[in-house]
């Protein structure tokens, strides 16, 4: 009897050994399948709730204009995440955007997108991008759990507005959507690298580590001038406004190489604060807008005569006393001009004149000029969203085509393309493509400049004589607003009536005001083009553009350090002559 006790307390030992040995052998096998069988995708597990990988951009190329004036660049600035605790309530997560939004001045929309991530358990959680360096310096002060701070680069234009329509902008994320800073983003952005964001268990450290290293944007000069550029926008908006005009362009260039010295437009907008309100201000209407070209237009129709030897400098042309009917329509001069040479119809823009040159060179050897001259088909800008315009094949003109053709009518183009055809004349014949990079930095020692290319359009002659018809309709035509006293000036106006879809036909109400024209004749520095579109106070291409051309123009050429010549005078030399003699 003694030893039933010691025997039952025995067995009692056995079983809690048996039970013992059997949670001993679960523990080694669970341990197994953790550490041997599973290893892998339990430890991926694991550092995949406490790590991420950021795709993150490099530093954006540096943008220069042709003097190694900055006109864009990247710097590094903080940005502002939440990455919540380990089982951290919502409540105490929104305190701290609370606490946050005056600080980053969170507007009721920012704050509301913040909350729906946080109930949506998000793991990551931008507060707010590329923030200021007194902002940085306010959160840190608030000394928030949770909340970090992340190094970035942001995109500064420090000329403000300046260029604008060239230089264009970039998102969030500094990639390019419009102007060079798209064209050209793939060269500005460079590669984007990888990195590791480590958390510890309860998410209260944060660390990066880098898996590939990101590749800095290559840097670029451009052909602009900065001050040129100032010139242009600051004459083009004061014209705009003073006409009450809807808007207007202004494009100057290089006419040797093509290169692109200033290219503005108004409105404009500021490219810091991309995209601008209302959109429409982005458009850069001198490549993408099409208008037709009116006089302007007749460069091309004298350039074709000549050419094709259908007329000479001393033919005299009827004008008919200011009407002409063809096909059934009556077509009115802007004067009634009776008898004018070839070089006079030029000089006082008479579309009559122009119609009767037209159809002396005829619609096969019109046509092929257009076309030679670039119209129709895009320049080659190395800026995006270029429009080509319109121009019809001959197949498609009617019988009043020719004629309208001839004084600027039935065809659109670009202010780009029309600057280019003045180029021909300006570049003795030849034709060169437009464009607005000089040169890519590649490295320290190493760059790759832009080419340009040459093609002949008419001759060496053709362009001369263009060149000496051109300077008189700035010495006596319709041009004269745009003399500039003591440079050779050459240009042509254009006043373009607007057609009216509404009514079916061109409106007598509403115009595009033009000039064309580059200086000094000889050895064009520059060639410029000048649009107004419906000015209200006055509306002739030689009242409106021509004086903004000489505005510009004299600045230009004093920036550019061209002075005019002292030539002296018949009256100085006969009297010094005189002087002589008496000696």
């Amino acid at each position: 009897m003694n030893n039933e006790p010691q025997k039952i307390f025995q067995k009692r030992i056995t079983i809690l050994a048996f039970f013992f040995f059997l949670w001993l052998v679960g523990l080694v096998l669970r341990l197994i399948q953790i550490q041997v069988i599973n290893h892998s995708r339990l430890k991926n597990e694991a550092l995949n709730q406490n790590r991420n990988i950021d795709i993150y951009s490099p530093k954006r190329g540096t943008i220069y204009d042709r003097n190694g004036k900055i006109l864009a660049l990247s710097l590094p600035v903080d940005s502002v995440f939440l990455t919540p605790f380990e089982n951290e309530n919502i409540q105490s997560q929104i305190e701290k955007i609370n606490k946050l939004k005056k600080v980053l001045n969170l507007s009721s929309k920012e704050v509301q997108r913040i909350k729906s991530r946080i109930e949506k358990k998000d793991p990551f959680i931008w507060i707010k991008r590329k923030i200021t360096p007194q902002q940085s310096e306010k959160v840190k002060e608030l000394r928030l759990t949770g909340i970090f701070l992340k190094e970035e680069n942001k995109r500064f234009y420090p000329q403000g507005r300046l260029a604008a329509h060239i230089l264009g902008g970039v998102s969030i994320d500094e990639s390019g959507l419009s102007g060079i800073e798209f064209s050209h983003d793939a060269i500005l952005g460079g590669k984007k690298g990888k990195r590791l964001i480590l958390r510890d268990a309860k998410k209260r450290k944060y660390r990066f580590e880098v898996l590939t290293a990101p590749e800095s944007g290559k840097d670029m000069i451009l052909t602009i001038d900065e001050t040129i550029q100032y010139i242009a926008e600051k004459e083009l908006e004061r014209a705009v406004l003073e006409r009450g005009a809807k808007w207007g362009l202004v494009i100057i260039s290089e006419p040797s190489n093509g290169e692109i010295i200033a290219l503005a437009n108004y409105p404009s907008y500021d490219p810091n604060k991309f995209p601008p309100s209302p959109i429409e201000r982005s458009r850069n209407r001198a490549i993408h807008h099409n208008f037709e070209p009116g006089s302007t237009f007749k460069i091309v129709t004298a350039s074709a005569a000549l050419e094709t030897n259908r007329v000479n400098l001393s033919d005299k042309f009827h004008c008919r006393n200011g009407v002409i009917h063809l096909a059934g329509r009556s077509i009115l001069d802007h004067k009634k001009f009776d008898l004018l040479s070839f070089p006079e119809v030029i000089q006082y823009s008479s579309n009559i004149g122009a119609i009767l040159i037209g159809q002396r060179v005829g619609e096969a050897s019109f046509y092929k000029t257009i076309r030679a001259f670039g119209f129709g088909k895009k320049t080659g800008i190395d800026l995006p969203g270029e429009e080509k315009g319109i121009f019809r094949e001959v197949r498609n003109w009617s019988k009043l085509s020719l004629a309208s053709l001839s004084f600027g009518q039935e065809i659109s183009v670009t202010a780009i393309q029309m600057l280019q055809a003045l180029n021909v004349i300006a570049n003795r014949g030849l034709i060169t493509n437009p464009r607005v990079v000089k040169k890519i930095i590649i490295s320290s020692n190493e760059a790759r400049e832009n080419t340009t290319n040459h093609r002949r359009i008419i001759s060496e002659a053709t362009a001369s004589t263009m060149a000496n018809i051109l300077e008189r309709v700035v010495q006596k035509g319709t041009g004269r607003k745009a003399q500039i006293k003591g440079f050779r000036i050459a240009g042509k106006t254009g006043t373009a009536q607007k057609f009216d879809p509404i009514i079916g036909t061109y409106s007598s109400r509403v115009h595009t005001a033009s000039f064309v024209g580059f200086a000094p004749v000889g050895q064009p520095a520059f060639s410029m083009i000048v649009v107004i579109d419906e000015p209200k106070i006055e509306y002739f291409g030689g009242d409106v553009a021509a004086p903004l051309f000489r505005k510009i123009a004299q600045q230009v050429l004093l920036h550019l350090r061209i002075f005019p010549k002292k030539e002296k005078s018949k009256t100085f030399l006969t009297a010094k002559l005189n002087r002589d003699l008496k000696r």
